[in-house]
Protein backbone atom coordinates (compact mmCIF):
# COMPACT_ATOMS: atom_id res chain seq x y z
CA UNK A 1 0.00 0.00 0.00
CA UNK A 2 2.83 2.39 0.85
CA UNK A 3 4.52 1.59 -2.48
CA UNK A 4 1.31 2.31 -4.40
CA UNK A 5 0.89 5.61 -2.56
CA UNK A 6 4.50 6.56 -3.33
CA UNK A 7 4.08 5.71 -7.03
CA UNK A 8 0.87 7.74 -7.19
CA UNK A 9 2.60 10.76 -5.63
CA UNK A 10 5.48 10.45 -8.11
CA UNK A 11 3.01 10.27 -11.01
CA UNK A 12 1.10 13.32 -9.77
CA UNK A 13 4.40 15.15 -9.30
CA UNK A 14 5.46 14.37 -12.89
CA UNK A 15 2.13 15.55 -14.27
CA UNK A 16 2.36 18.80 -12.30
CA UNK A 17 5.97 19.28 -13.45
CA UNK A 18 5.01 18.76 -17.11
CA UNK A 19 2.09 21.19 -16.83
CA UNK A 20 4.15 23.85 -15.04
CA UNK A 21 6.98 23.38 -17.54
CA UNK A 22 4.49 23.93 -20.36
CA UNK A 23 3.47 27.26 -18.86
CA UNK A 24 7.09 28.43 -19.11
CA UNK A 25 7.29 27.64 -22.83
CA UNK A 26 6.38 30.53 -25.17
CA UNK A 27 3.07 30.00 -26.94
CA UNK A 28 4.28 31.71 -30.13
CA UNK A 29 6.18 30.01 -32.93
CA UNK A 30 7.95 31.17 -36.09
CA UNK A 31 8.88 29.06 -39.10
CA UNK A 32 11.02 30.50 -41.90
CA UNK A 33 12.60 28.97 -44.99
CA UNK A 34 14.11 30.49 -48.15
CA UNK A 35 15.21 29.36 -51.59
CA UNK A 36 17.09 31.04 -54.42
CA UNK A 37 15.27 30.63 -57.76
CA UNK A 38 16.77 31.35 -61.18
CA UNK A 39 13.67 33.16 -62.42
CA UNK A 40 12.17 36.61 -62.15
CA UNK A 41 9.69 37.55 -59.43
CA UNK A 42 7.19 38.23 -62.24
CA UNK A 43 7.45 34.60 -63.36
CA UNK A 44 7.25 33.14 -59.83
CA UNK A 45 4.51 35.32 -58.31
CA UNK A 46 1.56 33.90 -60.32
CA UNK A 47 2.39 30.46 -58.87
CA UNK A 48 2.17 31.92 -55.35
CA UNK A 49 -0.74 34.32 -55.83
CA UNK A 50 -3.40 31.76 -56.89
CA UNK A 51 -4.64 28.98 -54.60
CA UNK A 52 -5.08 26.55 -57.53
CA UNK A 53 -1.37 26.94 -58.31
CA UNK A 54 -0.36 25.91 -54.77
CA UNK A 55 -1.52 22.39 -55.62
CA UNK A 56 1.32 22.24 -58.16
CA UNK A 57 4.14 22.94 -55.70
CA UNK A 58 3.13 22.41 -52.06
CA UNK A 59 3.71 18.98 -50.58
CA UNK A 60 0.53 18.49 -48.57
CA UNK A 61 -1.75 17.38 -51.40
CA UNK A 62 1.08 15.20 -52.79
CA UNK A 63 1.13 13.28 -49.51
CA UNK A 64 -2.65 12.84 -49.71
CA UNK A 65 -3.83 12.53 -53.33
CA UNK A 66 -7.36 11.89 -52.00
CA UNK A 67 -7.43 15.34 -50.36
CA UNK A 68 -10.68 17.15 -51.13
CA UNK A 69 -10.02 20.80 -52.07
CA UNK A 70 -12.57 23.60 -52.49
CA UNK A 71 -11.74 27.06 -53.86
CA UNK A 72 -13.75 30.20 -53.04
CA UNK A 73 -13.46 33.91 -53.72
CA UNK A 74 -11.41 35.40 -56.52
CA UNK A 75 -9.00 33.13 -58.42
CA UNK A 76 -5.98 35.05 -57.18
CA UNK A 77 -4.84 37.77 -54.82
CA UNK A 78 -6.49 39.11 -51.68
CA UNK A 79 -9.69 37.27 -50.83
CA UNK A 80 -8.78 34.09 -52.71
CA UNK A 81 -9.27 31.08 -50.48
CA UNK A 82 -9.01 27.33 -50.44
CA UNK A 83 -10.08 24.76 -47.92
CA UNK A 84 -9.32 21.07 -47.72
CA UNK A 85 -10.39 17.90 -46.02
CA UNK A 86 -7.68 15.28 -45.56
CA UNK A 87 -7.25 12.16 -43.48
CA UNK A 88 -3.47 12.60 -43.27
CA UNK A 89 -2.93 16.37 -43.45
CA UNK A 90 -5.87 17.54 -41.35
CA UNK A 91 -8.72 19.83 -42.35
CA UNK A 92 -7.87 23.45 -42.95
CA UNK A 93 -8.42 26.71 -44.75
CA UNK A 94 -6.05 29.27 -46.19
CA UNK A 95 -7.19 32.75 -47.21
CA UNK A 96 -4.96 35.25 -48.96
CA UNK A 97 -5.28 38.47 -46.97
CA UNK A 98 -2.97 40.77 -48.96
CA UNK A 99 -1.22 40.61 -52.30
CA UNK A 100 1.52 42.96 -53.52
CA UNK A 101 2.50 41.65 -57.00
CA UNK A 102 5.21 40.59 -57.61
CA UNK A 103 6.69 41.11 -54.14
CA UNK A 104 4.62 39.64 -51.32
CA UNK A 105 1.63 37.47 -50.47
CA UNK A 106 0.16 37.33 -46.96
CA UNK A 107 -2.26 34.65 -45.82
CA UNK A 108 -4.19 33.40 -42.81
CA UNK A 109 -4.26 29.68 -42.12
CA UNK A 110 -6.63 27.82 -39.81
CA UNK A 111 -7.00 24.23 -38.67
CA UNK A 112 -10.41 24.15 -36.97
CA UNK A 113 -9.99 20.58 -35.69
CA UNK A 114 -7.02 21.75 -33.63
CA UNK A 115 -8.39 25.20 -32.82
CA UNK A 116 -5.25 26.78 -34.24
CA UNK A 117 -4.60 29.60 -36.65
CA UNK A 118 -1.55 31.36 -38.00
CA UNK A 119 -0.45 33.96 -40.50
CA UNK A 120 2.18 33.62 -43.15
CA UNK A 121 3.95 35.39 -45.96
CA UNK A 122 5.76 34.56 -49.14
CA UNK A 123 8.20 37.34 -49.98
CA UNK A 124 9.97 37.56 -53.34
CA UNK A 125 13.22 39.54 -53.40
CA UNK A 126 14.94 40.06 -56.78
CA UNK A 127 18.73 39.58 -56.84
CA UNK A 128 19.83 40.23 -60.41
CA UNK A 129 19.15 37.01 -62.37
CA UNK A 130 17.64 35.24 -59.37
CA UNK A 131 14.86 35.76 -56.86
CA UNK A 132 14.94 34.80 -53.20
CA UNK A 133 11.60 33.42 -52.06
CA UNK A 134 11.12 33.45 -48.28
CA UNK A 135 8.21 31.59 -46.70
CA UNK A 136 7.31 32.42 -43.10
CA UNK A 137 4.55 31.30 -40.79
CA UNK A 138 3.77 32.70 -37.34
CA UNK A 139 1.26 31.41 -34.87
CA UNK A 140 0.21 31.27 -31.25
CA UNK A 141 -0.63 27.92 -29.67
CA UNK A 142 -2.56 29.56 -26.82
CA UNK A 143 -2.70 28.92 -23.09
CA UNK A 144 -2.86 25.12 -23.05
CA UNK A 145 0.44 24.09 -21.39
CA UNK A 146 0.53 20.75 -23.21
CA UNK A 147 0.01 22.36 -26.65
CA UNK A 148 2.91 24.72 -25.97
CA UNK A 149 5.27 21.78 -26.37
CA UNK A 150 4.13 21.75 -30.01
CA UNK A 151 5.27 25.37 -30.35
CA UNK A 152 8.78 24.17 -29.53
CA UNK A 153 8.60 21.54 -32.26
CA UNK A 154 6.76 23.56 -34.92
CA UNK A 155 9.91 24.53 -36.84
CA UNK A 156 10.97 20.88 -37.05
CA UNK A 157 7.43 19.73 -37.93
CA UNK A 158 6.56 22.34 -40.58
CA UNK A 159 10.01 23.48 -41.77
CA UNK A 160 10.69 20.40 -43.93
CA UNK A 161 7.31 20.85 -45.65
CA UNK A 162 8.24 24.46 -46.46
CA UNK A 163 11.66 23.35 -47.75
CA UNK A 164 10.15 20.71 -50.04
CA UNK A 165 7.45 23.10 -51.24
CA UNK A 166 10.03 25.78 -52.04
CA UNK A 167 12.16 23.24 -53.92
CA UNK A 168 9.07 22.25 -55.94
CA UNK A 169 8.35 25.94 -56.61
CA UNK A 170 11.96 26.38 -57.74
CA UNK A 171 11.76 23.46 -60.21
CA UNK A 172 8.42 24.65 -61.53
CA UNK A 173 9.57 28.27 -61.92
CA UNK A 174 12.88 27.41 -63.54
CA UNK A 175 11.35 24.95 -66.02
CA UNK A 176 8.35 27.09 -66.94
CA UNK A 177 9.48 29.84 -69.36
Amino acid sequence: MALLKKMLLILIGLIVLILLGGLLIPSQYHVKRSVEIHASAERIFPLVNAPKEWKRWTIWNQRDPAMSIRYTGPEQGAGASWSWVSRTEGNGQMTFTASEPPKKLTYSLSFPDFGSSSTGTLTLTPNGDTTTVTWTNDGDIGNNPLMRYFALAMDKLVGPDFEQGLQNLKKLSESNP
